[in-house]
């Protein structure tokens, strides 16, 4: 099955609205993220308490926070962090996740029974509950957000490789590799990881909407990103008590939070259309 040209998929790409406008939505989160990394314009760590609660002006472009410190610079730093918990915590998910959905789909038998009992295990703990667990255990912060938010990705992972490749199993190409002599590990390698990627490429672009916003939602309970390390969840939560006084403090960090989330699932949705040979004919 030979594959649509590089031209043709973009042009495809360019007429699919949601791909278009998630592609723009991530690129600016992705932007943010990058400017962060070189330029804010203030400090995010220097408090300035004369100036706390200031209102959108001139020297603060979207106001200061009970400290005194600029938002913009905040929702900057913010955006980096984000980032940075989501590629960690995707990245474990796909990797071990993807392993055992291949072994399982590649042995069968009990290798395969036992993996998906241990992803229906896994599924009784989500990110947060995880979190509180290890918490318990070893103290707040990013390091553990980032480890029960990979968790959390594993089964999740496990599972779509796994019947992703055991549809391909039954396929003919790959009944030819094993007429050929090839066996189980040259087939997975060669013949049904290619096949998948696209699976799992849209996957991750879901995947990693749901990080950013587990990574929110344990720096809104002081789980996650700990002070001085700016967050999106965290400026929520110290947002809550000034709603009358400075309602925008919690509107700036909650757009971010949902701009990102929605860019991330309509760029996964427009991938999967896409990627889907079916879809891909109509368009």
């Amino acid at each position: 099955m030979s594959a649509a040209p590089p031209s043709a998929f973009w042009r495809r790409s360019l007429r699919h609205r949601s791909f278009v406008v998630g592609g723009v939505l991530t690129l600016l989160l992705l932007l943010a993220a990058a400017m962060s990394l070189v330029w804010t314009p203030w400090s995010p760590y220097e408090m300035d308490l004369p100036s706390k609660l200031m209102p959108p002006n001139a020297r603060n472009w979207l106001g200061t926070d009970p400290f005194g410190r600029d938002v913009a610079s905040l929702l900057l730093v913010g955006a980096r962090n984000s980032i940075l918990v989501g590629v960690i915590a995707v990245s474990i998910g796909l990797l071990v996740g993807t392993s055992l959905g291949l072994l399982a789909a590649a042995r069968r038998g009990w290798v395969e029974e036992l993996i998906m009992r241990l992803s229906d295990f896994t599924f009784a703990f989500p990110a947060i509950l995880s979190a509180i667990m290890m918490t318990a255990v070893f103290g707040a912060g990013i390091v553990n957000s980032i480890i029960a938010i990979g968790i959390f990705n594993i089964p999740t992972f496990a599972r779509i490789t796994r019947a992703s490749a055991n549809a391909l199993w039954a396929r003919e190409f790959v009944l030819a590799a094993r007429a050929c002599g090839k066996g189980p590990w040259s087939i997975t390698t060669d013949h049904i990881l290619p096949n998948i990627v696209s699976v799992l490429t849209v996957q991750v672009t879901i995947r990693f909407a749901i990080a950013i916003l587990a990574e929110a939602a344990l720096s809104y309970l002081g789980l996650g990103t700990q002070p001085p390390q700016p967050s999106w969840g965290r400026m929520l939560a110290e947002a809550q008590t000034l709603m009358f006084q400075a309602p925008l403090l919690a509107v700036f960090p909650g757009v971010a939070i949902a701009l990102a989330v929605l860019g991330l699932n309509l760029l996964g949705d427009g991938l999967r259309d896409l990627l889907d040979p079916r879809l891909a004919r109509k368009r």
